[in-house]
């Protein structure tokens, strides 16, 4: 497990640079989760460290493999000096450990959904799982265990949340696409869905 991690934090590092600071949160019967916070000129990048130390396993399933299934963590970008985006550090352990505490598979496309703010004054309760391979590379592990991947998360107003459930997230990413939204901008309004 350890090992995993170690492979993942170096390639946040060689992806993002040196992290500036980083949180731990650990929740009864999981895993410990971190949060590791990067600086790019303006915009802060969050990135979990912990979710893909073990893979994500079907819910139905009766025995979760060990090695095999889905691994990934959790990348969210926003703009600094706008908002307390520090206070999201919390709810995004809250979506690194839903794999262990709900026995859900994160994936692209996804719905994850804090209930609250992500950060003091946030428009956004939820957020859209985004395609990995953009911003960091998958991390290829030895066989049979999958490679980790780092998924970006697109912070969500419950309107377009609502939304995106009736017409899917490629429909939403395509209206963000046409709007030009901002989805870096910590205190955007919802994109327009009429």
């Amino acid at each position: 497990m350890s090992d995993v991690l170690e492979l993942v934090e170096a390639r946040l590092r060689t992806a993002l640079g040196e992290p500036d600071a980083r949180a731990a949160v650990t929740f009864l019967g999981t895993d410990r989760i971190e949060v590791l916070r990067f600086v790019d000129g303006d915009v802060l990048r969050y990135a979990t460290l912990g979710m893909s130390a073990q893979p994500m396993a079907d819910p139905t399933a009766v025995v979760a493999d060990p090695l095999r299934g889905p691994r990934a963590e959790l990348v969210l970008s926003v703009r600094a000096g706008r908002a307390d985006t520090d206070k999201a550090l919390r709810p995004l352990a809250v979506l690194a450990a839903a794999p262990q505490v709900e026995g859900v598979i994160v994936a692209p496309g996804a719905s994850l959904d804090v209930g609250d703010p992500l950060w003091p004054g946030a428009p956004f309760t939820s957020v859209l799982v985004g395609a990995a391979g953009g911003l960091v590379e998958d991390l290829e592990l030895d066989e049979p265990r999958d490679p980790v991947r780092f998924l970006p998360l697109l912070p969500m107003t419950p309107n377009e949340a609502a939304w995106k459930r009736v017409h899917g997230a490629e429909a939403l990413q395509a209206r963000w696409l046409e709007r030009g939204t901002d989805l870096r901008d910590p205190l955007r309004a919802g994109v327009a869905l009429d």
